[in-house]
């Protein structure tokens, strides 16, 4: 069975596709979060409240999580190259994923905060907690499990954009089931790089609804 599959082509465009979405969704969480705190705290009645930070802030969010993704690694090809020195493999596909995934992230991270009860944060500033404290002590581990809930989201997105970043050359499954099955006409390797990659999906999905469920104090 699947007799026309390369299977050390396949495992390396496994680990390739792993290394690519393990990387950006550690980068996007950190940088989600703080593109999201940006955005709830400049808000009206927040903390920091400054109309500039907070539409100049939108505004960058709300392009870079309008461009299709195929169009924005296109976009980005001076960038990277300039960064990088190549277009070509799983590092250059980095700067996209992580460009194009920290503005969906932040979005999610800032509807997790402005649910949270406005009176608890109200309590903390009435105690004479610093902003920092607030931050630390109230808001993240409040909106955690909305927080979790949204990378496992945005992880899933990932995924797929490996798989789309594949058809410019960044390596992965995406790169071998367009080369070495779609343009090849072997259908064996597309089949197994689908499943392999609903696989992973599988497991993010279940890591993050486990560890949502262990946050979740309701």
């Amino acid at each position: 069975m699947f007799e026309r599959v390369n299977w050390d082509k396949m495992y390396d465009a496994t680990m390739e596709t792993l290394y690519m979405s393990s990387i950006s969704v550690l980068i996007t969480f950190f940088l989600g979060i703080i593109l999201g705190l940006l955005l709830f705290l400049t808000a009206k009645g927040n903390i920091w409240q400054n109309r500039f930070i907070n539409e100049l802030v939108a505004a960058v969010v709300n392009i870079f999580r309008s461009i299709p993704f195929v169009i924005l690694i296109v976009l980005l090809i001076p960038f990277t190259r300039a960064i990088l020195g190549t277009i070509i493999g799983a590092d250059a596909a980095l700067p996209a994923l992580i460009i194009g995934a920290a503005p969906f992230y932040a979005r999610m991270v800032e509807i997790a905060l402005r649910e949270i009860d406005k009176g608890v944060i109200e309590a903390a500033r009435s105690m004479g907690a610093k902003t920092s404290e607030i931050i630390w002590k109230v808001l993240l581990p409040e909106s955690m499990p909305a927080l979790v809930s949204g990378i496992t989201v945005t992880a899933i997105a990932i995924v797929s954009y490996t798989a789309m970043a594949g058809f410019v050359g960044a390596g992965g499954l995406g790169n071998l089931a367009f080369l070495d099955g779609f343009q090849r006409n072997n259908w064996d390797v597309t089949f197994v790089c689908t499943i392999i990659i609903l696989i992973i999906v599988f497991v993010i999905q279940f890591i993050g609804d486990f560890i949502t469920a262990k946050l979740d104090k309701r």
